[in-house]
């Protein structure tokens, strides 16, 4: 004898959309921290002055690679990965997305970006991972400390960021802001200001933090990738 089970109404399977989303979140989230916590473990540990071998070969190989051309290139570059830059242009693009009606990714894209940006500092704060000192920096040292990359959590909340928001969610356009979030990296690591782990787990944890606050502000396929206004 078989006992049927019982329908699940309207409100329980929206209730159980935000159940699943929450999970979503809390996970992304969660993972993103993991990033920045482990890594913070692994490249300072008990010595904050230390210097782990993948940093140091890699630092070295930027050094050995420089020339006039790079210099004047990856100093331009890495300006993309600045607030300075970047706040402007995400705020006069969430100013055309909110006055186009589209409010929720508006402020998407700018607490993406703002919400990078802090947790990078806080973080910063935390760790007190000096700046590399192993070869000289072709740019002004920044004055706060290293770990993790506040350029390279920035590029890649605002890249993320907008290519989630937008409707043409072209192969061509992810492979064009990775390769914006690629070169503002690789440029802390050449002019000598970061140490490649301090770009690599800024990157990860940004990419994670940004999944994260979609999954909460968007429900499943929803958001203008769904016909919703031309957000391109």
């Amino acid at each position: 004898m078989f006992v049927e089970a019982p329908e699940l109404g309207a409100p329980a399977l929206r209730l159980c959309g935000i159940g699943g989303r929450m999970q979503r979140v809390v996970i992304l989230w969660g993972l993103s921290w993991m990033v920045l916590a482990s890594g913070a473990l692994l490249v300072c540990g008990d010595d904050r002055w230390s210097v782990i071998e993948f940093d140091r070969v890699w630092l070295g190989t930027a050094h050995d690679l420089r020339n006039q051309s790079l210099d004047h290139l990856m100093t331009g570059v890495t300006w993309l990965g600045s607030l300075v830059l970047l706040l402007p242009l995400t705020g006069l693009r969430a100013w055309y997305l909110f006055r186009a009606g589209h409010r929720r990714e508006s402020a998407f894209i700018m607490l993406a970006l703002l919400g990078a940006s802090a947790i990078g500092h806080l973080v910063k704060l935390w760790v007190a991972r000096p700046r590399p000192e192993l070869f000289a920096a072709w740019s002004p040292m920044p004055e706060d400390w290293s770990y993790p990359s506040a350029h390279a959590m920035q590029i890649t909340a605002a890249a993320m960021a907008l290519f989630l928001v937008s409707t043409r969610r072209h192969v061509a356009w992810a492979a064009a802001l990775s390769v914006v979030v690629l070169w503002v990296g690789l440029s802390r690591i050449y002019l000598q200001v970061h140490f490649p782990s301090d770009v690599i787990a800024g990157t990860l944890a940004s990419a994670l933090w940004v999944g994260g606050l979609y999954a909460l502000i968007f429900r499943p396929r929803s958001g203008l990738g769904r016909g919703r206004g031309d957000a391109a």
